[in-house]
């Protein structure tokens, strides 16, 4: 009996244990698969974390091709400066190459404001109000002409602040850039440019340059490319080059490399420049990098006649060798020339203005002009027929007082040799 009672107590004794063991295991193997679990998600979020930062900043692998396309020997050759801005992290008109790009600007600047010494808040002081609101503003680091409030195109603006702003000062050829800030709407914001100063001289009409993302017109005239929109609209605020040509009585329209309005018998002479936005109380309206220039001379004309071409329309990042993509249309031009003429060689020199150091505006030359140099070769120059020297400030073709004389002094030399 007490053998049984034994016997049947160490069987429950060993029952209750294996339970207990079971228990101990199921839950042992619950706690290490949620562990488990937890190591993959984590993997999973921080690789997704990681392709959300890449994607952010342009990615840290870029195709072989996208590669060969943006690493080339130009950002080899930046001097390196405190006073770099950091213009390359806002949104930024898209890096392409502009293959296709042939607006030239012209070769002297009549009127140019990089809102240099602005203060923010006031108003610009390069320019004269006709009406509405406009202050300089800062954006991502970088100093601009804000727009803002509710405005009607057809009362607001700003003219140019010259001297003889009241008469005619447009040449029969002129050139006039600027860049301006797109928002994520289709088809807003509408810049706006009258070729007459609206506030000083006497109106030659209503009619108006609308630039949209997509398009351009003139009045009643002008039209769309099929397909641009595609190109242009975009859901990202971006900022996008306006170039406008006129030639007698030819006027040509560009958004960014590709040319939107082509008018070949303008009805108008031009007289001056008003520049607008129809504007809305809930978007951001921005302008940058003002440039009227007089004549747009062909580039091989220009080197017959003064046996090398001189160009400030060759445009880099400010104190970097890092070429702009609208400086496209002279650099494409100079190729043309090359291939029209192969017994032709160039020397290709940087000049700068005087502003900052002397050793670092010598340095800034050298790479700009190297960086020049490595674009044609690129494009399929042989490198035989190019070399490149930089002069920093020691030959000013201007005495550096205004904005435009050191305009002027910032530009590339194609000198034969």
């Amino acid at each position: 009996m007490k053998n049984s009672l034994t016997l049947s107590l160490l069987l429950i004794f060993l029952l209750s244990s294996a339970n207990y063991a079971q228990f101990d295991l199921k839950k042992l193997i619950k706690k290490t698969k949620e562990k488990t679990e937890e190591k993959v998600e984590k993997k999973i979020e921080d690789k997704i974390d990681k392709a959300t930062d890449e994607a952010l900043e342009g990615g840290k692998e870029k195709p072989e091709a996208e590669k060969k396309q943006v690493e080339t020997a130009t950002e080899k050759n930046e001097p390196k400066t405190s006073t770099e801005q950091n213009s390359d992290k806002q949104s930024q008109a898209p890096k392409v190459e502009w293959k296709k790009y042939d607006f030239v600007p012209g070769s002297e600047i009549i009127f140019e404001d990089n809102l240099v010494d602005e203060t923010n808040g006031e108003f610009p002081s390069r320019w004269d109000l006709l009406d509405g609101n406009f202050e300089i503003a800062e954006l991502n680091g970088e100093k601009v002409i804000s727009i803002r409030g509710e405005m009607n195109m057809y009362r607001q603006g700003i003219v140019p602040y010259l001297k003889n702003r009241k008469e005619d000062y447009l040449p029969d050829a002129f050139t006039l850039e600027f860049d301006a800030y797109y928002s994520n709407e289709a088809s807003y914001p509408r810049y706006f440019v009258t070729l007459f100063d609206r506030k000083n001289q006497a109106s030659i009409g209503p009619k108006y340059l609308r630039i949209n993302y997509g398009f351009a017109e003139y009045g009643e005239i002008g039209g769309s490319i099929p397909g641009l929109s595609d190109v242009h609209n975009t859901t990202k605020p971006a900022w996008r080059h306006i170039a406008i040509s006129f030639n007698k009585r030819a006027l040509k329209v560009y958004l960014d490399e590709t040319r939107v309005l082509n008018i070949p018998n303008f009805e108008e002479n031009p007289s001056g420049i008003t520049l607008s936005a129809e504007a809305g109380s809930e978007m951001n309206y921005f302008i940058k990098n003002i440039r009227l220039a007089k004549g747009a001379v062909p580039l091989y004309d220009k080197f017959l006649t003064d046996g090398k071409i001189v160009t400030t329309g060759i445009k880099f990042d400010v104190n970097k060798a890092t070429i702009k993509p609208e400086s496209m249309g002279v650099i494409n031009g100079i190729v043309k020339i090359l291939n029209d003429h192969p017994e032709l060689k160039f020397s290709v020199e940087g000049h700068t203005d005087s502003d900052g150091d002397d050793a670092f505006n010598q340095k800034l030359s050298e790479a700009r002009a190297q960086s020049v140099m490595n674009k044609l070769i690129e494009l399929g120059i042989d490198g035989s027929r190019l070399t490149s020297k930089g002069w920093g400030e020691s030959k000013p073709v201007s005495d550096n007082s205004t904005p435009e004389a050191k305009a002027n002094n910032r530009r590339v030399e194609f000198v034969k040799i």
